[in-house]
């Protein structure tokens, strides 16, 4: 998501004079170190795995065949071929009346020998199965022999219920692309965006490169994918996150929506309280890794790794880089409201504390009177303020409020209880959509703490919503977590009937405890410009949102195409008709089929796309000569996407080797150009997870209405969109308003009218060109640049306490 913004402007963190002095270490110890992380991530885990009981793999499985061999022993059989004996032979001798203890000790050794043998042949077998990718190559809908039976094989061996990180041991390393592939790919994803000069600079840029630098680059590459866990990953989070000196806000971190047409209780306190309290149930189960892993498609596992530092994580500033702070567990959650900050304690004696018991202490806080002290409201801002000006306040912040602030940055997570509404209006669905999503992306500047790993935010009207930093994992961990939150708070604990948590107060729970910041004068006026700083940032940005309700993934599937290669297509025809030309576009896609695995990118503006839009501009072109050159589009994007996914995209691998041309002091001007481009269009569905927890056909209502995340580029959009059940598909589009090229109402008709163009094109979506433009006819009024309520399938926002 807001992951295209870092990876275009990563260049800048490496122009300090800090950051060369960091990258003139050697390569090969950068290496060395990248391979020790590896290995202490892995010892972490399996330390961690071992004190649970749950690796190499429960003590059950080992007692089943300790018991086993007893029985075999007791009817005078040797499964062990004399191993038994040997072992036996070997234990000191305790005198006659400690023979039979011996005996059972040998076998319980050789029980624990084999248990290891098998469940390591199991791994190896696991993994070598995982690394079959055939599976995702072939046509939509199909499956050939050779995968039903690497499907029959990859369960018989994944056993009955595997846990969340069951299968971390066993996922293929990424793989390491051939590099003179990434660079044809590269100079093929360029050509529709580049006049014919302009290409032949770029193409004689990339043929020096092979010649000279690719090689030696390239053997480097291959030594660190052979010592990491994942060639790409640790750099990708240093120097893309963690060294990136901008504005954590908006330009890193990304936004989640309530459901989109209901509130279930308007009371403020009572929704938190909730909200609260499935976080921690999700957190709870995350430590008894109670959570099934993500199968893609039902059969092959992704990597679960980033799970680790979704809770008790913050992002502490450095003056050169940011690291990521994780605690193993936090019993606190950090609270803002008007101004001031409190601690909340989220388990009593017997455990968590329940719905009702934090919805007390909620209203608590909303209750107490007192003011804010002087420049405490607006502290967090410099949570939003450049990363080396927040580094270096913060140690007197430290030095002066060291309990208050290890209180906030030590919470499982942020809570904000904003003073405003928020959420869809009747009166003007649009216009509060709108400032819906920009109450989550950007806030006021100074009432989210942008460092946490993410805040929960709760308006005064019952309203939820999330913003997450990026850094620490993707967009599907996070919506894995949101999904799971809305269903339990909504469905699983409830409202009573007035709206509160269910259950009863506990009048014994002491108050939150207001934290007390003792800030130095000399910082006041650094907060004073992070706050100038922080608004001027917000108010730049326009954000628009709009669910599009005419059709939704039910009609695109019975045309036999990928609802995202649709949504693609779409999107290239909606931003020529909006710029008049082609741009880089930027489509994010996981690599989670692999250890450690987090993002690729899909150059979703190709030659193809191209021909298809242009089809659709020339009034002279037919609907079956546009159809035929739109499935040419879309078999081509899928073909690029599932590259992505396999481990064979371009950017990573070129992001990769321009790291390693940075440690060994080597100009690359091809590089150099490749991390200098600007995505103008920068793209991301978010997927919908856990369908089993919502009940879309009868309650369609009740389904989160997705995120969304700033543009890339100054002069550029940025789109997520969510399919919701069967019908709807709603859009986040995001711009500066600074610029003079983009509007993001204005992308949003285009959208609209780009996704009743295509539809048309198909026999099972001609009727609805023609409806909408008759609705849209009636519906003269409506605002430009947003579709009709009508169109939209917008309802009156209700709130409800039944499901």
């Amino acid at each position: 998501m807001a992951e295209a913004h870092q990876a275009v402007n990563f260049l800048s963190s490496l122009s300090s004079d800090g950051a060369e002095v960091e990258l003139s270490s050697p390569v090969l110890q950068e290496i060395y170190l990248s391979g020790l992380r590896s290995w202490k991530r892995h010892l972490w885990r399996f330390w961690n795995d071992f004190l649970a009981g749950m690796f190499p793999a429960s003590p059950l499985s080992w007692l089943f065949l300790f018991s086993a061999i007893q029985l075999a022993c007791f009817l005078q059989l040797d499964p062990s071929l004399g191993l038994v004996e040997k072992i036996k032979e070997l234990l000191p001798d305790w005198g006659g009346q400690h023979h039979r203890l011996r005996g059972v000790l040998a076998a319980a050794l050789f029980a624990l020998c084999l248990w290891g043998a098998l469940i390591f042949t199991l791994h190896v077998a696991l993994r070598l199965l995982l690394s079959y990718h055939g599976w995702l190559l072939e046509p939509h809908g199909t499956m050939s022999s050779p995968t039903k039976t690497w499907l029959a094989l990859v369960r018989i061996f994944s056993g009955r219920r595997p846990m969340l990180f069951s299968f971390q041991r066993s996922l293929p390393r990424q793989p390491l692309p051939s590099i003179q592939d990434t660079v044809r790919k590269y100079l093929e994803s360029v050509r529709p965006v580049l006049s014919d000069e302009d290409f032949r600079g770029t193409a004689a840029l990339a043929l020096q490169f092979l010649k000279v630098q690719a090689s030696p680059l390239q053997r480097y590459l291959r030594l660190k994918s052979w010592c990491a866990a994942n060639y790409v990953t640790d750099w990708w989070e240093e120097f893309v996150y963690l060294r990136s000196r901008n504005s954590l806000m908006v330009n890193s971190n990304y936004y989640m929506m309530d459901f989109l047409y209901v509130t279930p209780t308007p009371l403020q306190a009572a929704r938190a309280g909730n909200a609260v309290h499935a976080l921690l149930l999700f957190r709870q189960r995350l430590n008894h890794q109670e959570i099934p892993p993500t199968l893609l498609m039902g059969m092959r596992p992704l990597c679960s790794a980033q799970y680790e530092k979704i809770f008790n994580t913050t992002r502490v500033p450095g003056v050169e880089k940011d690291y990521l702070r994780h605690l193993q567990d936090s019993r606190h959650v950090a609270v803002f409201h008007q101004g001031r900050f409190f601690r909340v304690a989220t388990h009593a004696l017997n455990g968590l504390l329940t719905p009702r018991s934090l919805e007390q202490q909620f209203q608590r806080i909303l209750d107490d009177p007192s003011p804010a002290c002087p420049h405490e409201e607006h502290l967090a801002a410099l949570t939003a303020a450049p990363r080396g000006l927040w580094a270096q306040v913060r140690e007197s912040v430290k030095t002066q409020a060291a309990d208050a602030l290890e209180a906030v940055e030590g919470a499982a997570f942020f809570v904000s209880l904003d003073p405003e509404p928020a959420g869809m209006t009747r009166e003007d669905p649009a216009t509060s959509l709108d400032a819906y999503a920009h109450a989550l992306l950007a806030g006021r500047g100074h009432d989210r703490w942008f460092d946490k790993s993410f805040t929960l935010i709760v308006f005064s009207n019952g309203k939820l919503g999330l913003s997450v930093e990026h850094s620490w994992a993707d967009c599907p961990v996070s919506g894995h977590m949101w999904e799971f939150t809305l269903a339990t708070e909504c469905f699983q604990l409830g409202y009573t009937v007035d709206g509160h948590c269910k259950g009863h107060p506990d009048p014994s729970l002491p108050h939150p405890q207001r934290l007390q910041w003792d800030l130095p004068e000399k910082i006041h006026s650094s907060i004073s410009l992070a706050l100038r700083g922080a608004k001027t940032l917000a108010g730049t940005i326009d954000c628009h949102v709009f669910p599009f309700s005419h059709f939704g993934k039910s009609l695109i599937k019975r045309c036999h195409v990928s609802s995202d290669s649709f949504i693609q297509m779409v999107l290239q025809l909606a931003h020529f008709r909006d710029r008049g030309k082609f741009c880089l576009t930027y489509e994010s896609s996981m690599t989670r089929l692999f250890l450690e695995g987090r993002t690729e990118t899909v150059r979703s503006c190709t030659r193809e796309a191209c021909n298809f839009v242009k089809a659709m501009e020339d009034k002279e072109k037919t609907d079956l000569q546009c159809l035929a050159l739109f499935r040419e589009a879309v078999d081509k994007h899928q073909g690029l996407l599932k590259a992505a996914m396999s481990g064979q995209g371009v950017d990573r691998h070129l992001f990769a080797l321009y790291i390693v041309s940075r440690f060994l002091h080597m100009q690359s001007p091809f590089l150099t150009q490749v991390h200098s481009e600007r995505w103008q269009l920068s793209t991301s569905q978010i997927p919908v997870q856990q369908m089993h927890l919502f009940d879309v056909h009868n309650y369609p209502d009740y389904v989160s209405s997705g995120g969304g995340f700033g543009p890339a580029d100054d002069h550029g959009y940025g789109v997520s969109y969510i399919f919701l059940g069967d019908d709807m598909i709603t859009f986040h589009i995001s711009s500066k308003k600074s610029s003079t090229k983009t509007d993001s109402h204005r992308l949003g008709q285009h959208i609209a009218d780009a996704l009743l163009d295509v539809a048309s094109l198909f026999q099972a979506g001609q009727h609805l060109k023609r409806q909408f433009r008759a609705v849209a006819e009636e519906d003269s009024g409506h605002r430009h640049g947003f579709p009709s309520s009508k169109i939209v399938g917008s309802k009156a926002p209700t709130t409800s306490t039944d499901f």
